[in-house]
């Protein structure tokens, strides 16, 4: 699988209201497939968003370290992951490794 295959493998979202310390209610939206991280925020949409921005650099920061992420169902044929990073503000970052063979990310080449 390349690396644009990992970034269209689609993750269920978590998303609760949660009461804080402070008595004040938010919402907490995460992927539990693929990590424990989550975020808290009144806003969803920018919750959204940086919830994919951790998408993103986690799937990468796995493939980089040799470990493969969770691939719970198949990577879906209609997303567009260079888009995507466009978008999130991570071309930087996935741009040069999108068509890369995620075995080779691994290997350095």
């Amino acid at each position: 699988m390349k690396v644009r295959d990992y970034l269209a493998i689609p993750y269920v979202i978590e998303a609760a209201p949660v009461e804080r310390a402070d008595g004040e209610w938010t919402r907490r939206l995460g992927y539990p497939e693929l990590s424990a991280f989550h975020v808290e925020t009144q806003d969803v949409e920018s919750g959204l968003r940086e919830l994919e921005v951790f998408r993103v650099k986690e799937i990468v920061r796995l493939l980089k370290a040799g470990e493969k992420p969770p691939v719970p169902r198949p990577p879906l044929m209609n997303t567009d992951p260079e888009w995507q990073a466009r978008a999130l503000g991570v071309w930087d970052l996935v741009g040069p490794i999108l068509d890369v063979d995620a075995d080779r990310l691994a290997e350095g080449q």
